[in-house]
């Protein structure tokens, strides 16, 4: 492969992985984000997509500020839908595929079983409605395009709910985490395997079956609370502190934005058209909590960056 795949999202966590994951597999790959590449301004986007030449692109840019949005709509809306709409059109006059990472937020949450790709899509937050409006015009835009559903996304470095409450375990001995909101936790490592195995797919031929919406996350579900308890089981090996951690209901934990009680999605589309499927995501939690903790020496005081 003598073209770069294009990877937006600068440094989140995601972006990274995809950077390591490439790097361990031979691939020529092409980290871009802000301020070189900003979907605020489309110029940058242009000039950055003309000199990469990419073999195809994927996108990991987002705004993802979920509570944020609520008061931001026209930030949120540039990022989300505006950014992919641009590099769909870009991707198609190119002739390249673009893979674009979506969200289980585009759901309300109240189906009571799985989601499955065509679901009636029902957004609750200006975040979900954004996503949504990203990935119609990514297909309607390109026709080579793949739409990624995912959800929960942690790692070992960045912003996410694992990070977090290994930090909040070092200051209290009391936590509480909502147990009513369901859904699948994802990590960053496994999702950029699948993103990557896709692209490789691509690369050798465009089948009509490859467009569409897919959803990739990790296999089984938890309650943020389940997740939490089992971030600190696993932290406990390495001698961090372990919490107790009391279950509360949303209605106990109010934000700006709603979230979807059970955001929980099914994966079989992706396994039946590309012969992919994310491990459990208890044993990626294992692999990342230590991936954590092996660097970072010092576990009983050290302090995990977020």
């Amino acid at each position: 492969m003598s073209a770069p795949v294009l990877v937006t999202g600068g440094s989140g966590q995601l972006a990274l992985a995809l950077a390591a994951t490439a790097a361990l597999r031979g691939l020529p790959i092409r980290r871009v984000g802000r301020p070189d590449f900003d979907f605020d301004r489309p110029a940058t986007v242009d000039a950055v997509f003309a000199a990469a030449r990419p073999a195809l692109v994927v996108n990991a840019a987002a705004y993802t500020a979920v509570d944020a949005a609520e008061s931001d709509a026209e930030a949120a809306l540039r990022a989300n839908r505006d950014g992919p709409a641009r590099l769909a059109t870009l991707c198609e006059a190119a002739g390249i595929p673009l893979i674009h990472v979506s969200t289980d937020y585009v759901f309300d949450g109240r189906k009571g079983t799985p989601y499955i790709e065509t679901d009636p899509t029902s957004p609750i937050g200006v975040y979900g409605a954004s996503k949504l409006a990203g990935e119609q015009a990514a297909l309607a835009l390109c026709h080579q395009a793949v739409v990624l559903r995912t959800s929960w996304i942690y790692s070992a470095n960045g912003r996410n709910f694992v990070l977090a409450m290994l930090n909040a375990a070092r200051k209290t001995d009391r936590l509480r985490v909502v147990a009513d909101q369901r859904g699948c936790p994802t990590a960053a490592a496994d999702l950029a395997a699948t993103i990557l195995d896709v692209a490789s797919l691509l690369r050798r031929g465009w089948q009509p079956a490859y467009g569409g919406v897919f959803h990739a996350c990790g296999s089984g579900w938890t309650t943020w609370h389940g997740l939490a308890s089992a971030i600190f089981e696993e932290a406990a090996g390495y001698g961090a502190p372990m919490p107790a951690v009391a279950a509360i209901s949303t209605a106990e934990w109010p934000t700006p934005a709603r979230r979807p009680p059970d955001s929980r999605l099914d994966c079989g589309k992706l396994e039946q058209t590309f012969g992919l499927r994310l491990p459990p995501w208890r044993a990626s939690l294992a692999r990342t909590i230590e991936e954590i903790f092996s660097a970072q020496p010092a576990a009983h005081g050290a302090q995990i960056a977020v």
